[in-house]
């Protein structure tokens, strides 16, 4: 059982833009109206303690969570990765669209093999028609647990956010605390075919908070001025938890989604997937209350298995003359664990600005349909060992009940080469044996596994997919995230997908532009994007314990026939498998 630590025991945190440990940045020469901008990695391992457990994790720079990377709309950034680690480790950089930069797309066995201990890699991009809130992680295994970062665009000079002029800027990143070594976690669960142990606590800033035992002196304190706006910068890197998050006696206004501006609206709770990230304005009251505010996360969840059914919490806390030590603490109410019609209802809300400034160009007609499945599923318990997962099985997770199986070598690197044998092109555009999606799950849950199939898709081709939740294992919410591209959310709905009916239904004049969306529970969503960006792109869940099991498929884009529409050969540096 949980008990709360006291509050007068908790340290202030104060986080605004400028007070992340920053990593050494130098910045040259001009080039193409933006900057070119240098950064370091290294990755290091550094003594941790939280909720009174000290242990040795993977950072960038000694720092957790990891350092913030700023930018502006059209800089170019150069970031040298230097692995101290005994992992292997790629760095992501999540939401950017890397055109024509696929080789710095970071997702190790598909753009790049890893970097190995000893080894390092420069990642060199370009920022192009992108501003607001992303971040970087690490994406090899597990390793993310601990190795995230906030990626800020701001735009160019001389260029106003389309809202008001925040008095401050706030990162704040939902992450989840493991007391156990997180490598160790998922091996056991592919070894055993159970579930993975859940983390023990969730981090605001790396932080749990005081409603965990022993955790009272790891508190975020936001410290806000009377009457001033703050833009509060999102961003869900938790491994496996959708997330409500509130603020106690506030509402906020939601201005941003994955980097790209939305119609302003009003709530007092957010829901925030796994890879995604939300820009919202905080207006603070005027005059300074005498009291203090909670700020809590906690998990949306209806699948089957266990989770890590706790609560962080942050203190929001004014500046007041009267310095109040003992200020009446209040806590805002969040919804059900599986509230489902409350995250419907949040995600139909997000619309494109849609302006003439920041106007959006949704595909009108599509050349290419693909109906996915996403769900779970088994893998037969190999002879002589006893599995743990369901009836004696293995978990297991697929994309039109394909587990994806990662090759030894990279795709982007054997597409690039043609080399045989590494990939096949045989995707299934739809699902290979139809059934009640939503339904009376089939008797038979294996998956297929071992080959690492890809869809192939011609350069400019307009491209819609409809991704399908099923009721195997239980129906639950599935964060899929689209490499190298955005795209436009044009429809969602619960139950089976109809297309006859749906269509019609479709939302092609502001619907929200992002990276990652939610599939919903028992329900399905569909997308649309034009494949303008050559290169071999991963879209998969962001639960990263589904990743892990094979919900995943990669697109390969081919080059189109003007210069600027092929893939550039790869860098000299790199690495090897």
């Amino acid at each position: 059982m949980r008990f709360p630590g006291f509050l007068s025991s908790a340290v202030t945190v104060i986080l605004f833009v400028g007070c992340f440990m920053a990593v050494p940045e130098v910045v040259t020469a001009k080039h193409g109206g933006g900057v070119t901008r240098h950064y370091k990695f290294s990755i290091r391992m550094k003594n941790i303690t939280r909720l009174c457990r000290s242990k040795s994790i993977v950072t960038v720079n000694g720092k957790f969570p990891g350092p913030r990377v700023v930018a502006r709309e059209g800089d170019r950034l150069i970031v040298k990765v230097v692995n101290h680690v005994p992992n292997n480790i790629s760095i992501h950089w999540h939401g950017i669209k890397q055109l024509r930069s696929g080789w710095a797309d970071g997702p190790a066995y598909i753009t790049q093999c890893p970097i190995q201990t000893g080894q390092s890699y420069v990642y060199n991009f370009t920022i192009t028609g992108q501003r607001g809130t992303l971040f970087w992680h690490a994406h090899f295994s597990w390793m993310r647990a601990t190795v995230y970062g906030p990626l800020i665009i701001l735009p160019r000079r001389n260029e106003s956010y389309p809202f008001i002029k925040p008095y401050k800027e706030v990162p704040i990143l939902f992450g989840e605390w493991f007391n156990a070594d997180t490598e160790a976690v998922i091996n056991q669960s592919l070894q055993t075919g159970a579930g993975p142990n859940v983390s023990d606590a969730y981090t605001l800033n790396g932080l749990p908070g005081p409603l965990y035992n022993c955790s009272g002196k790891d508190t975020y304190k936001l410290k806000v001025k009377p009457g001033k706006t703050y833009l509060l910068r999102l961003i869900n890197a938790a491994l496996n938890d959708e997330l409500f998050f509130s603020i106690a006696n506030h509402s906020v206004t939601v201005v941003e989604a994955d980097a790209t501006y939305v119609k302003p609206f009003v709530t007092d709770t957010l829901v925030i997937a796994p890879g995604q990230t939300t820009n919202v304005l905080l207006k603070t009251k005027s005059p300074a209350p005498d009291a203090a505010f909670y700020m809590l996360a906690r998990p949306y969840f209806t699948g089957m298995g266990t989770i890590d059914n706790t609560t962080v919490a942050g203190i929001l806390k004014y500046e007041n003359p009267k310095n109040l030590e003992n200020a009446p603490l209040f806590k805002p109410s969040l919804p059900a664990i599986n509230a489902t019609n409350v995250v419907a209802n949040f995600s139909n809300m997000f619309k494109s600005l849609a302006t003439n400034k920041f106007p959006i160009n949704v595909p009108q007609k599509v050349d290419k349909r693909f109906f996915f499945t996403v769900g779970l599923g088994t893998n037969p318990c190999p002879k002589n060992q006893t599995c743990q997962g369901p009836n004696g099985t293995k978990f297991a997770a697929s994309m039109n009940n394909i587990s994806f199986a990662l090759p030894t070598t990279a795709l982007l690197q054997s597409y690039f080469f043609s080399k045989n044998g590494v990939f096949t092109a045989d995707f299934p555009d739809s699902p290979l044996h139809p059934f009640n999606y939503t339904g009376t799950p089939p008797n038979n849950t294996h998956v297929i596994n071992g080959t690492t199939k890809v869809e192939v898709l011609p350069f400019n081709a307009s491209v819609e997919v409809i991704m399908q939740d099923t009721s195997i294992l239980g129906a639950e919410s599935h964060p899929l995230h689209l490499h190298g591209y955005n795209f436009y959310v044009v429809g969602q709905g619960f139950g089976n997908f109809d297309p006859k009916n749906d269509p019609s239904k479709f939302n092609l004049v502001d619907p929200v532009e992002r990276n990652t969306i939610g599939v919903p529970s028992g329900g399905w969503v569909a997308i649309r994007f034009q494949a303008d960006n050559p290169g071999v792109w991963l879209m998969h869940c962001h639960f990263d314990v589904h990743l892990s099991w094979g919900l995943r498929m990669a697109w390969i884009v081919l080059d189109g026939k003007l210069p600027n529409q092929k893939l550039p050969p790869p860098p000299s540096d790199l690495p090897k498998c």
